[in-house]
Order: structure tokens, then C-alpha cells, then sequence
């Protein structure tokens, strides 16, 4: 192989995540928030209102893959329902406050988030022989604040989020973009993910060399796609880039 950039999924493949999305003090503590700016909904409305808002989202877009937009269902649920109290907000605020309330959720929705065992040592050694790129299927609000909270962010360049460009995994767009603003052709890159749908079928598609890291998350099938490489520790990603063992 001649292998010159190596790219990476996040969560699933870097960084063991759980969340619990419809968690009641999500909404719970959403409601309170949006109280004091004067809009009064009980928790179930919101969860009501950010889930069915979330899936009008996905109906209204021409994607064959959408992404959903957590900061834009927000800012709907606030302009459907502000009253002249908020409207007489300071300017400002009003615009911050979508994006403060996606953020917030998902800090009360995680449970959990760190690295998956020996990520960083590999890394350190990856980044000194390849480019190193990220192309995941996350929100704006929070996937680069996610990567430095486990010290990653430094790590990649570029990091291709779903969520800025409105398009999930595995739509070969994405992988493109990484492929372009690094100046490397699929066949000189190789993808790790966790998912076979959305990683390995997406990089494989786009000709890319596949690596499945066999993990505690993401989808073990996908119609008949194989990886080029599985692995199950995350140091064999060294041996098959033919670099010394750890």
C-alpha cells in the first residue's frame, strides 16, 4: 500500500460516547431555560417539539443522507414560540440562545466520553509519518468541543463534520472533502471507522483502503461489504501500516 494520509471516524472509533438523547432533564432543564427568556412549555412539549422538529427537518431535505440541525431545531421551537417578553430580549442573546440550549443538552444527554485504549499512542506516531484527517457524523455545536475534550483536536487537519455541511456518512462527499483539502487520492488513504454502513461502505465506495475497528458501538454488517482490514486493538492499526509495534 502506498498509504500517505490516514482518516478517522470519532465516536465509535477514537472516543467511547454514550448519551441518552431523550433523557427527561434534558427537556426538564430546557423548559426552565426557556421560561426565564418567556416562553412557557412544559418538558414533554419540548422533547415533543425537538423531536418532531428534528424529523420535519429530515423530511424537508433533498439529501439522500440528511443530517439533522440540533442549533436550527432550536431556534424554531424559540421563533414559534417567543412572546413579546422574549422579543424584548437583547438582541444577542436571542441569537445565542439555539445554540446554547444544543450545547447544554448535550452535556446533560452524555454519560460518558474518553478515549478507547491506547488512541493517543498510536496517534503520536501516526501523525509523524501521515497526514491525519477526521470525517464524522456530528453536530456543529459540539463535535470539535468533544475532540478537545479528550485532547484530540490538534490531532487532525481537516476535520470534516456532518453537520456543517447538512449530508451524514456514508455520502461520499464527505470523504471527498477530506481527500481534497488534503491533496491525496483515494488510493493513497486509508479510513477507520466502526460502522460498516456508514465507514466502511461510505470510504470504500469512494475507493479508499478500509479499516474496521471492531468495537463496543456502530453497525457489524451492511449488505455484502467486507473491510480490507479488522481489527480489535487499536495498536494494529500500526501493523498494518507495516510501522513497529508499540
Amino acid at each position: 500500500m502506498d498509504i500517505r494520509a490516514v482518516v478517522f471516524d470519532v465516536n465509535g472509533t477514537l472516543i467511547r460516547i454514550l448519551t441518552e438523547d431523550r433523557a427527561d432533564q434534558i427537556f426538564r432543564s430546557a423548559a426552565h431555560f426557556l421560561a426565564y427568556q418567556g416562553i412557557d412549555l412544559h418538558r414533554d412539549e419540548v422533547r415533543d417539539l425537538y423531536f418532531s422538529t428534528l424529523k420535519e427537518q429530515q423530511r424537508a431535505s433533498a439529501e439522500l443522507y440528511p443530517e439533522f440541525d440540533a442549533v436550527g431545531i432550536w431556534r424554531t421551537i424559540i421563533d414559534d414560540h417567543m412572546t413579546d417578553f422574549t422579543r424584548a430580549l437583547p438582541g444577542e442573546k436571542l441569537e445565542q440562545m439555539p445554540l446554547f440550549l444544543a450545547e447544554i443538552s448535550r452535556g446533560i444527554a452524555r454519560r460518558r466520553l474518553s478515549l478507547y485504549p491506547h488512541v493517543r499512542e498510536v496517534l503520536d506516531v501516526l501523525r509523524e509519518r501521515y497526514l491525519i484527517a477526521v470525517v464524522t457524523d456530528a453536530q456543529s455545536a459540539y463535535a470539535r468541543a468533544e475532540l478537545h475534550k479528550v485532547r484530540l483536536l490538534d490531532y487532525f487537519d481537516p476535520i470534516v463534520v456532518s453537520g456543517d455541511h447538512g449530508f451524514r456518512k456514508p455520502d461520499p462527499r464527505l470523504f471527498r472533502l477530506a481527500l481534497d483539502r488534503m491533496g491525496v487520492a483515494a488510493e493513497n488513504a486509508l479510513y477507520v471507522g466502526n460502522d460498516m454502513r456508514c465507514d466502511i461502505y461510505g470510504a470504500r465506495e469512494v475507493g479508499m483502503t478500509t479499516v474496521m475497528v471492531d468495537s463496543d458501538q456502530g453497525t457489524k454488517a451492511y449488505r455484502d461489504c467486507v473491510p480490507d482490514h479488522t481489527i480489535t486493538d487499536f495498536r494494529d492499526l500500526l501493523t498494518i501500516l507495516g510501522l513497529p509495534e508499540l
